[in-house]
């Protein structure tokens, strides 16, 4: 029984090695079938994201608004016929007609305000085009590692669910032959209920994780799905904060937004001061009675007496203050977000660096010395089970270090805007 006893504890070291490999590496293994690459997720958004739908709906509204700029003001005509007699003893009688044509003029100047209107407004659109698809493709990738994350918790918490199975086994089977007190028995089967507690929470974070995947592409990606990858590897020079806070204000999509709106309301603004002119139109008129033609020319001009769109360009004048406040402040939204993102990435990757320079390597032998005290004898089941709970906490910091590393620099390669400035959408 005793080398049976043996036989069993090395084969449970070797599987913890075995998991030791694995959170070294963060890799999630292959599946067969349906499982989908990263790659393949980012080709579907394009054709099947609702949102990026909507963002190019955006800028196709844009575009119809230049389109409407540009048109010249339809002419209008008015017209009418009857009977006409002239008012005189023995006067002609036949028939009579009217016709008007009315012309608006379209001012050059005002042509042009209101070109820059709609040229600013497709500006606005195009970048938060660009904003938008940086975001979705950004959603995308964090979604894809948290399932990887949550697959690798479930299998840690799966191999250390059956470690304390085997455990509250070979505790009871010493309780019944008299070589254990009953408490060890106890504490052994509360442990593995946490145990099997753990390792169904770590089911339901996998599924919500695909859940919250599956909904950035809806019918288009099959469920159930599987989903294979890695960690990738680390950039080889992250630039200083300085130069990344640069990088942002100059590439950052969703503030090339807000100062294409400023510009857009400036020039609403000068659009509705020119409005102010009055509008002439060239009015042809013709007219004929029995016995009488006649043709007129003259023009028609509103007279701005009551009217002289102080309410207009007072509102206008209220967006651009709005516009150029939101632009301010999502500047410093962004620039939070940066050092938020930046903070987080040397926070994580100092905790990855204290794993892998020791810390996880002495959970790892902690573990050993108590498991190997506990089959001599010179120490209980408590010490043992406490053992392997901060090497199972070990492992498990470790690996949400190295995920939590990931998502930061996602968030500042999105914050650079690098992927867009590497393929532009």
């Amino acid at each position: 029984m005793h080398c049976h006893r043996k036989q069993t504890l090395a084969a449970d070291l070797s599987r913890r090695l075995c998991l030791f490999v694995l959170f070294m590496s963060c890799s999630v293994p292959a599946y067969s079938g349906s499982a989908l690459t990263l790659p393949q997720l980012l080709k579907l958004l394009d054709p099947f994201n609702p949102t990026l739908a909507a963002a190019q709906a955006r800028r196709e509204s844009a575009q119809g608004a230049l389109e409407t700029a540009r048109q010249y003001p339809n002419p209008t005509f008015e017209g009418g016929a009857g009977v006409g007699k002239e008012r005189i003893d023995g006067g002609r009688t036949g028939t009579s007609g009217i016709a008007m044509l009315t012309q608006p003029l379209d001012y050059p100047f005002i042509r042009e305000a209101r070109r820059k209107v709609a040229e600013a407004g497709i500006v606005s659109a195009d970048e938060s085009n660009r904003s938008v698809w940086l975001t979705v493709r950004t959603t995308t990738r964090q979604t894809f590692y948290e399932i990887l994350r949550r697959r690798a918790e479930l299998e840690i918490a799966e191999a250390n669910e059956r470690l304390l199975q085997q455990i509250r086994e070979k505790v009871q089977l010493k309780v019944e032959v008299g070589e254990a007190p009953r408490y060890e028995e106890v504490k052994a089967m509360a442990e593995w209920m946490n145990a099997v507690k753990l390792k169904e929470t770590a089911q339901v974070r996998v599924e919500d994780a695909k859940s919250a995947l599956h909904a950035l592409f809806g019918d288009a990606l099959p469920y159930p799905f599987e989903v294979e990858g890695e960690l990738p590897p680390l950039p080889t020079n992250l630039p200083p904060i300085e130069k990344l806070r640069d990088e942002v204000l100059a590439h950052q999509p969703l503030l090339n937004q807000t100062r294409a709106e400023v510009a857009r309301t400036r020039a609403k603004l000068g659009y509705e001061q020119d409005l102010r002119y009055p509008q002439v139109s060239v009015v042809g008129y013709m007219e004929r009675d029995p016995g009488l033609d006649r043709w007129q020319l003259g023009v028609s001009v509103p007279l701005p007496l009551w009217n002289q769109r102080q309410g207009q360009i007072r509102e206008a004048t209220a967006d651009l203050s709005q516009a150029e406040a939101v632009a301010s402040q999502q500047e410093l939204t962004v620039l939070r977000e940066l050092e938020n993102a930046w903070n987080r990435y040397r926070i994580a990757h100092r905790q990855v660096d204290t794993f892998e320079a020791g810390l996880l390597k002495q959970a790892e032998n902690s573990l050993k010395v108590a498991e190997a005290a506990y089959r001599l004898g010179e120490r209980g089941i408590l010490d043992y089970l406490d053992a392997q709970r901060v090497y199972r906490s070990v492992s498990n910091d470790y690996l949400n270090a190295r995920f939590d590393r990931q998502s930061s620099l996602i968030d500042l390669e999105r914050l650079r805007a690098l992927e867009l400035r590497e393929n532009l959408p």
